[in-house]
């Protein structure tokens, strides 16, 4: 009996999905059979950060850590957007007309207006400066 054409478009992603399932459940079990049985005191300690706590837990932080975190979350989402424009915009293959590629180069240069005039904002601001 022959196997209809359907299901063979279909076969990659079945051997893709079957891997995955094989190598998922192979990094779960793995560690669980060579992992040490009784860890020693250092691991099991409470902070493993190279020094022992000395001070309460709920202190304060400086807001810079949390400006510093948030920027580098815009910066690469920005960066995660321009990889597709950048594969749709200049990819000869997919057939774009010339009007899209022309809509599309300038919406990106907005984009991207809008995100310098954010950072250089920033920048006057002193955000960036570590004090």
């Amino acid at each position: 009996m022959a196997t209809p054409d359907f299901l063979l478009d279909w076969l990659p992603i079945l051997i893709f999905l079957g891997l995955s399932v094989i190598f998922g459940l192979g990094f779960l079990i793995v560690p669980a059979v060579i992992a040490p049985a009784e860890p020693d005191a250092e691991k099991l300690s409470t902070y493993e950060c190279g020094f022992n706590a000395f001070d309460d837990a709920r202190m304060k932080f400086d807001v810079q850590f949390y400006i510093v975190a948030i920027l580098f979350i815009i910066v690469d989402l920005d960066v995660a957007f321009l990889f597709p424009w950048a594969v749709t915009l200049f990819n000869p293959e997919l057939g774009t007309d010339r009007s899209f590629q022309i809509y599309a180069f300038w919406s990106m240069f907005v984009f991207l207006a809008v995100f310098a005039i954010g950072f250089l904002y920033e920048w006057k601001k002193g955000a960036l400066e570590w004090r």
